[in-house]
């Protein structure tokens, strides 16, 4: 598995976030380090002194669909990725632990945020679909276009 910035490609286009904060090596050389466009950070890198809590925070703020998962096998996050990608979405998924998990003030992953607000668990994803409200917020969100 590759590892870069704290991320971790895994088996079905999931994400494995590390939201520990490491702390960087020393320079090898006084020069300043250059950036390529192909190096250049994404809203998946952080910074080191952003908690865990506000990088979930942003996280939510900057995706709209986004799933909070325990493991990248989680069978519940497999069918809300297949309900998503269904209906024309890819959602960003992103393993997290359990201490991570207390951040998002829910008892249970995987959960999903569409447009910044939980919308809950694979139950309430259903629900929201079966309703017929699911495309409608997909829409408004710019997830999905009508």
């Amino acid at each position: 598995m590759k590892t870069m910035r704290g991320l971790r490609n895994c088996s079905n286009d999931a994400v494995t976030l590390d939201l520990t904060v490491h702390p960087r090596p020393p320079p090898l050389s006084p020069a300043p380090p250059t950036v390529s466009s192909s190096t250049a950070s994404t809203s998946l890198s952080f910074d080191e002194e952003e908690t865990s809590e506000s990088k979930i925070g942003r996280l939510i703020s900057e995706h709209p669909v986004i799933i909070f998962t325990r493991s990248s096998s989680c069978c519940m996050c497999h069918v809300m990725k297949k309900l998503m990608s269904t209906v024309g979405v890819h959602p960003t998924v992103i393993e997290i632990d359990e201490v991570e998990i207390a951040y998002l003030a829910v008892e249970a992953a995987p959960v999903l945020f569409i447009g910044g607000a939980c919308v809950g668990g694979f139950e309430s994803l259903v629900a929201l679909h079966l309703s017929g409200n699911l495309i409608p917020r997909l829409v408004e969100v710019g997830a999905l276009w009508a």
